[in-house]
């Protein structure tokens, strides 16, 4: 019996002068990584080989579908807060928000995220925001609007043990959470933000110092990070050194380094050419770990970033406790 859109097919096949088995329908899905699924049903690659000359051969999908399944059908779920300067655009963090996809995917985990205002956030009332939540993330931004909730935030989750993750900037306020309240730096800050700061835990390399053209002088693109053996941060890559795409001008200042380390939060992650800090960690900590990174921009469905991976396990294991 000919279905309800072979008609329409036909009708569109006429018009466009094309075969009717090219004219392929895209229906809505429940999640963006079911189209590949539905086009081949739909026979697109099929059309796509025989208009090439090339042998049919049906695509090796087993593996994606397996994934989409459990994105479809999660056994459990999480929630996650995303303590950004812009909440409300959801779009600023659209890969992070998919690298939690990915992850949450093969862990058969719906992954939450309860979206926060980090201007929105005190001492008084962080516990309230973060009151529940199994994880926090704080991403990449430039500027000061936001720091100091974001810092509370920080804090509130290296006392409690909330799984954090920070992305770029994240990991600032990390190591500027850490200078203040357990190094005891009053003042403590990012030169981006204050200038004047008299612990520069985070500032300007030294090759961008008088120079004002950021657009030019950010470290953008690959670098290798060599990681330090018998942290988390190794054992979830499993790889000693690993490519990581930035975009940044400021980093963690080794002056401090020693100090830093001998309180309890080890510098993990090298650029060894040029002597950077790359990634830190709590050792102590369920999972508390930042990168000068963007680790987002390399996760994909098949292939979910370790970071992300690491986050949303140890926010599993905080919903058992």
């Amino acid at each position: 019996s000919a279905r309800p859109m072979d008609g329409l097919k036909k009708k569109i096949a006429g018009f466009c002068n094309v075969p009717i088995e090219n004219v392929i329908q895209n229906l809505n899905a429940q999640s963006l990584y079911e189209v590949p699924l539905m086009m081949e049903e739909e026979g697109l690659p099929a059309a796509v080989l025989n208009t090439l000359g090339l042998p049919d051969e049906k695509p090796a999908l087993g593996e994606w579908r397996e994934l989409v399944q459990r994105i479809l059908a999660p056994e459990r779920s999480v929630e996650i807060a995303m303590v950004g300067k812009y909440p409300e655009l959801h779009d600023a963090y659209l890969g992070v928000v998919e690298a939690l996809a990915h992850a949450g995917a093969n862990l058969s985990t719906k992954v939450d995220i309860r979206w926060l205002s980090a201007q929105d956030i005190t001492q008084e009332n962080v516990a309230e925001k973060l009151s529940g939540v199994d994880g926090v993330i704080v991403p990449g931004g430039f500027g000061d609007r936001g720091i100091e909730g974001m810092i509370c935030t920080a804090q509130y989750c290296r006392e409690q043990a909330i799984p954090y993750l920070g992305i770029c900037l994240g990991m600032h306020i990390a190591v500027i959470e850490f200078a203040r309240h357990v190094l005891g730096y009053e003042g403590a800050h990012s030169t981006e933000v204050d200038p004047n700061t008299p612990y520069p835990v985070i500032d300007l390399m030294p090759d961008q110092r008088g120079v004002f053209s950021i657009g030019g002088t950010l470290r953008l693109g690959k670098y290798a990070c060599k990681l330090q053996p018998g942290y988390k941060a190794q054992a979830l890559y499993g790889v000693d050194e690993i490519l990581e795409r930035h975009r940044h001008r400021y980093e963690y200042n080794n002056e401090y380094l020693e100090a830093f380390e001998a309180a309890g939060m080890k510098a993990v992650g090298w650029n060894e050419e040029r002597e950077l800090v790359e990634m830190i960690e709590l050792p102590a900590h369920p999972y508390y770990l930042a990168g000068q990174f963007h680790p987002e921009f390399k996760s994909r469905l098949n292939r979910p970033h370790p970071l992300f991976v690491g986050l949303v396990a140890a926010a599993l294991e905080r919903t058992k406790g």
